[in-house]
C-alpha cells in the first residue's frame, strides 16, 4: 500500500513538473539551444550617406545584418548585394532589422557616393544604412568586432591594406555577433542566415541593454 501511494506521489510531481515547463516556454522560443556569441561590437563613430553620424548605438534593440562592400567593385559586391536585398525585401517591415553597409575603399567612397549608390538600390535608409569614415577605424571594427577580416592582415601599413571580403555578419539586440560568419554568395548559408534573422529578431533586449554592457561610451 505504501509502494503504491508513493508511486502515486511520485507520478504526481513528475506531472506538476512537466506542467510547469510547459507553461514557462509556452510560446516562447526559450526551449530552443541558443546560437553562440562569437565577438561583440566594439564602440565606433562612423558617418552615413546622409552626412551624419551613425555609432553602436544606432543598433541598440535591432538585429543588424553587418557586410563590408565598394560602390566601384565589379566582382563579388554586386552579387552580395543582390542577395542583400533579398534579404532587406523580407525584412525591411521589420521595425527592429536593420543593415548597416561599411565601405572598405573610404577614399573613394566618399558621402555623396554613397549616397548616390544607396539611391539607386532603392532602399529606405532607416532600414539599410551605407556607412564611411577613417580607413583605420572601419577596418578596425570588421577585424575585432564583427570578425570579417583576419586581424593579423592588420600589420601592413593602413594604406596597404584592402578588406575584400563576401561574408556577413549577425549581430542581435545586445550588441553580440552570434551564429556564425555567412558566406553571401552561398545559398545555403543564407537560408540559414534568414532562419537565424528570424530567430534573433523573437529575441528579448538584454535587461542592461547596450549602454551598460558591452556597449559603452568610452572607446576602447
Amino acid at each position: 500500500m505504501k509502494n503504491k501511494k508513493l508511486i502515486g506521489y511520485s507520478l504526481f510531481f513528475v506531472v506538476l513538473a512537466v506542467g510547469f515547463w510547459a507553461f514557462l516556454f509556452a510560446g516562447t522560443e526559450n526551449w530552443k539551444s541558443k546560437s553562440p556569441t562569437i565577438s561583440t561590437v566594439k564602440p565606433f563613430a562612423f558617418t552615413n550617406q546622409d552626412g551624419r553620424t551613425f555609432t553602436e548605438k544606432d543598433m541598440q534593440g535591432k538585429v543588424c545584418l553587418v557586410e563590408y562592400f565598394f560602390t566601384t567593385c565589379k566582382g563579388i559586391c554586386p552579387r552580395m548585394n543582390t542577395n542583400m536585398h533579398k534579404i532587406y525585401s523580407t525584412f525591411k517591415n521589420e521595425p527592429n532589422f536593420l543593415i548597416v553597409s561599411h565601405t572598405c575603399d573610404p577614399e573613394t567612397d566618399s558621402v555623396p557616393v554613397i549616397k548616390h549608390y544607396s539611391d539607386s538600390l532603392q532602399v529606405d535608409n532607416r532600414k539599410w544604412v551605407f556607412l564611411t569614415g577613417r580607413k583605420d577605424s572601419l577596418y578596425g571594427a570588421a577585424r575585432y568586432s564583427y570578425l570579417l577580416d583576419d586581424p593579423k592582415n592588420a600589420v601592413e601599413k593602413i594604406e596597404d591594406q584592402f578588406i575584400h571580403t563576401q561574408f556577413f555578419a549577425l549581430v542581435d539586440k545586445n550588441g553580440q555577433v552570434r551564429g556564425q560568419i555567412y558566406d553571401g554568395l552561398k545559398e545555403d548559408e543564407l537560408a540559414k542566415l534568414n532562419e537565424d534573422i528570424q530567430t534573433l529578431l523573437k529575441e528579448k533586449s538584454g535587461k542592461s541593454g547596450f549602454t551598460n554592457s558591452i556597449f559603452t561610451n568610452n572607446p576602447q
